[in-house]
């Protein structure tokens, strides 16, 4: 039975082993919170199934459709008009738009509420210009409302739809094109008939990606005075009813578990192939009249979602800096920032090998389950990692509560597929009968795996480790709710100052949480 369910090579029991704690470490603060989510009484259910899920319900469900519908019309639009057609600066556009993922979106609403909040640039030139009072009245913008948020998250958001379908559409056949075009068909009618089917499986990881993100946003929410259930999960678990916020979180689980499966279901139904045995480099198409429009479009994008942002943070960081912002204070948190998130990627790159070598050299139903295990904290948000880490530090492991290593283990949980999907890519370029030679001198699985294995996807293992690294120091609910008294990092430090507007202090912490988040973006440029 045991050999027969790992088809006559069963992996060592210390590799297992290790891969089951893994696993189980990844999945429990999850398994917790729905447990407790199920035993938090009758009448709290009631209370707010009446009054507060119908609304966050429909807040959530509105700002995740608006966005990601948003989102995916602009991300293909510039992936079709940056990859296929000649537009000046080809090249440079690929690589600048996809700039906004460095910036987390909470420092993306920090800067449009310096611009165009009530006491923002926007308003006081507004007040100052007499005919624009005198004609359309008072100053007509509202950042604090759903528009606000709807427009910060579709400007951060858009590049994981424009990094996948760029990646598609350099891939496209011109075979098929061509074909279309001998029966007549117009550049138009092609896009639509013929590039827009195979773009389909882009476009839906694309917004799985952006719709996953904006139900687990909570910075920029947060900032802009919009509450979601991430929002409310944190509000109710600051005022200390953890059994509302548990209740609170498993509607917003259920709710990212309807959107994978949606989002599976219309992958199933859906399959394009190529299936031409020649490929052939589609077409760079000529815009002719239209080169002017595009040129305009392009660059508003990346005059709202780079330019602008960047302009204000380095204005206000120069004010900081002459303030005296870059203090003993700034460089604690900076460091407490590197201490944690380079934790917790050391953790992530350990912890991932066991899971991506027993899925890669000994398949079998138990080996996919930790892997799917593993994956439990990352469709997640930080507000119900972060409620699940109280939930069993505070009960069970009190030595640990209130410290950093606490928030380390967060960012493991809600990160590590990050180490596993690069280490995994690495892997498969490693044949198994350098595991098998290994294995006939004698050693055991695990120390093939240390031994041999790791030293051979070391560069790919580094590389997950980095993505960690940057996504733990842009997380910031679960370091919000986890932080042990005193201990801020630079993404708190941000939320704290900016909530207070006090921008010359918040703005070199985010300027610096851009410039690390650029280390990766060469890794996903070449991956997509």
């Amino acid at each position: 039975m045991w050999f027969s369910i790992w088809k006559g090579n069963p992996p060592g029991l210390v590799l297992l082993l290790f891969g089951l704690a893994v696993a189980l470490v990844m999945s429990i603060p999850i398994i917790y919170v729905m447990w407790r989510s199920l035993f938090a009484g009758v009448d709290r259910w009631m209370r707010l199934l009446d009054g507060r899920i119908p609304q966050l319900l429909w807040n959530t469900f509105s700002l995740t459709a608006a966005v990601t519908v948003c989102a995916v019309a602009i991300g293909v639009s510039l992936a079709w008009i940056v990859v296929r057609t000649d537009i000046p600066g080809r090249k440079m556009w690929q690589w600048v738009l996809a700039l906004p993922l460095v910036i987390p979106p909470y420092v993306g609403a920090v800067t449009y509420i310096i611009i165009f909040g009530p006491s923002g640039w926007a308003r006081n030139l507004w007040r100052d210009t007499p005919w624009l009072v005198n004609t359309f009245g008072d100053y007509p913008i509202n950042i604090y409302s759903f528009w606000g948020v709807f427009f910060v998250l579709t400007m951060f958001t858009y590049p994981y739809v424009f990094l996948i379908a760029s990646a598609s559409l350099r891939k496209m056949n011109r075979n098929f094109e061509e074909v279309a075009r001998s029966q007549g068909m117009s550049t138009a009618k092609i896009f639509w008939k013929v590039n827009l089917p195979f773009l389909r499986p882009a476009i839906g990881a694309g917004a799985i990606l952006i719709s996953l993100y904006v139900l687990s946003d909570f910075g920029a929410i947060a900032m802009m005075r919009y509450v979601t259930f991430t929002a409310a999960i944190y509000f109710q678990r600051a005022s200390f009813d953890t059994a509302s916020a548990s209740v609170l979180s498993l509607v917003l689980i259920l709710l990212t578990i309807l959107i994978l499966w949606i989002e599976a279901r219309t992958r199933r139904k859906n399959k394009y192939y190529q299936t031409t045995n020649t490929f052939r480099e589609p077409d760079i198409l000529p815009l002719a009249k239209w080169k002017p429009l595009a040129i305009i479009y392009v660059g508003l994008v990346f005059l709202l979602s780079i330019v602008l942002p960047i302009v204000v943070l380095v204005y206000w960081s120069i004010i900081g800096i002459g303030m005296g912002a870059l203090d003993e204070r700034f460089f604690g948190f900076a460091w407490n920032s590197i201490k944690v998130s380079g934790f917790a990627a050391l953790l992530c790159m350990i912890l991932a090998m066991p899971i991506i070598y027993l899925k890669s050299r000994y398949p079998s139903f138990i080996s996919s389950g930790i892997d799917k295990l593993s994956y439990a904290g990352y469709a997640l948000p930080g507000v119900i990692v972060g409620l699940g880490m109280i939930f069993i530090f505070n009960n069970h492991i009190p030595a640990l509560y209130n410290t950093f290593y606490m928030i380390a283990l967060a960012f493991v949980v809600r990160f590590l597929p990050q180490a596993m999907q690069a280490g995994e890519a690495s892997l498969s370029l490693v044949s198994p009968r350098i595991d098998e030679a290994a294995r006939s001198l004698g050693y055991p699985p695990w120390k093939v795996m240390f031994k041999v294995i790791l030293p051979s996807i070391l560069p790919g293992v580094m590389a997950g480790g980095a993505l960690v690294f940057v996504s733990s120091i842009k997380e910031l609910p679960a370091t919000l709710m986890l932080r042990p008294p005193g201990f801020d990092t630079l993404a708190v430090r941000v939320y704290v100052e900016a909530t207070e507007a006090i921008y010359h202090m918040a703005a070199p912490a985010a300027l610096l949480i851009i410039l690390v988040s650029i280390l990766p973006l060469r890794y996903l440029l070449k991956k997509y």
